[in-house]
């Protein structure tokens, strides 16, 4: 307790001893600015004013900042609301607005130069554009029923379209699931694979890019297949 008591004295001397310092000094520093006011108030007034008007800028500009943010957080919002579908819409489009709805998709991620190529001579691509880091890219799109399975053979066409196109990133989307060949090409080619329940998450409000942190995943075992084959073949 006594040693307590002592520290604390000791503390509210040292205590003492810096404001007893910070008042010499502050007596120092405003004893010029008395004796010379005359002289010094304009430049002090200047100072002040300057002070004052960036501050006002600085709030200015960091209040713009933060509308801005959230304006552009508002509008990605509303595009996600605007452009989600579920799966059973998706289900009843046709090929064409199918691949109007990936190329919006990749549009509302910020990728640019998109657009549908899909169609009579489209060299295996039916969406092409840029990623956001400015990466090339081609997408092949197929709206296929639930049931179905995509061949390896599919893939090999968009590896033939990405020459093409001299694309950086391939990306496959479809309405059903690969095949284990397929999925294991699309891994061993840097093929994009976006299944089913991948497109889900995509509509969802995913990136795109995102994606590609769980390619080749999602699919599940032969029991999760087995599920799958029951539910949409009802």
């Amino acid at each position: 307790m006594a040693a307590r008591r002592g520290r604390g004295a000791a503390a509210r001397k040292r205590r003492a001893i810096w404001l007893k310092r910070a008042s010499v000094c502050g007596a120092i520093a405003i004893a010029p600015l008395v004796m010379f006011w005359s002289v010094v108030w304009p430049y002090v007034t200047g100072v002040l004013l300057l002070g004052c008007v960036a501050t006002v800028a600085w709030w200015l500009w960091r209040t713009d900042r933060l509308v801005r943010k959230q304006d552009h957080l508002w509008r990605q919002a509303d595009m996600i609301d605007a452009g989600r579908r579920t799966l059973t819409e998706v289900d009843a489009m046709t090929g064409t607005e199918f691949e109007e709805l990936v190329a919006n998709l990749c549009r509302r991620d910020g990728c640019v130069e998109v657009r549908r190529v899909g169609g009579a001579n489209d060299n295996g691509a039916d969406v092409v554009g840029r990623l956001p880091d400015g990466r090339s890219m081609v997408i092949q799109c197929k709206r296929y029923a639930p049931t179905s399975t995509i061949a390896s053979r599919e893939l090999r066409d968009l590896l033939g379209a990405r020459v093409h196109f001299g694309a950086d990133l391939a990306v496959f989307v479809t309405t059903t699931r690969f095949s284990r060949p397929s999925e294991k090409f699309a891994l061993q080619h840097g093929i994009l694979a976006v299944h089913r329940d991948h497109l889900g998450v995509w509509n969802g409000g995913a990136s795109l890019m995102s994606l590609a942190e769980i390619n080749g995943a999602g699919q599940g075992d032969a029991r999760h297949r087995t599920r799958w084959k029951q539910a949409y073949s009802e």
